[in-house]
């Protein structure tokens, strides 16, 4: 005997109602607009409202759930979580587009470009030389575009190159 809803046409998440609203719904969509605002400035935020012409609920829970939960904590300043956001995205090495809006919201919130060097240069260490490749080929671009020139200052000034490591001696 076949079961009653195998006869019946799959039903595709387009054709069902809207994710319905939850009770705080409205606090977190304000939470996190308000700090989507401060990590992207209107950037941000333009690229949700398009977002949400075709994926509504996904354009919400966009700013919801990341803006309005995460980034909202008090445990860790922007500065952090955009750099700690940059070496996910670098590491990860398929998620580029998102890396490009993330090292642009790192110097939006004060990142210095050689905070951002550096921790894409960590991930060679963690994620493999392909990965950082790809993710200093992304910080490239943007610097290009915020007129950040390179080499940075001081660039290949580290260790092995005429400095010596810091010492961990007490």
């Amino acid at each position: 005997m076949r079961h009653p809803s195998s006869t019946s046409r799959p039903r595709h998440a387009e054709e069902g109602p809207p994710m319905p609203p939850q009770a705080d719904d409205g606090l977190r969509h304000e939470r996190g607009a308000r700090m989507l605002h401060q990590v992207d400035g209107p950037a941000g935020l333009a690229v949700v409202e398009q977002l949400a012409q075709s994926f509504p609920d996904f354009a919400r829970l966009l700013v919801e759930f990341p803006f309005g939960d995460i980034y909202a904590r008090p445990a860790l300043g922007l500065r952090e979580r955009e750099l700690a956001t940059v070496a996910a995205l670098s590491a990860m090495g398929h998620a580029l587009p998102q890396l490009r809006v993330h090292v642009h919201a790192a110097l939006h919130v004060g990142c210095t470009p050689a905070e951002v060097v550096e921790v894409v240069m960590q991930m060679a260490v963690y994620a493999g030389f392909p990965a950082a490749l790809n993710a200093l080929g992304v910080v490239r671009e943007v610097f290009a575009a915020s007129g950040i020139a390179l080499p940075l200052l001081g660039e290949g000034e580290g260790p092995g190159q005429g400095e010596q490591a810091p010492s961990t001696d007490a």
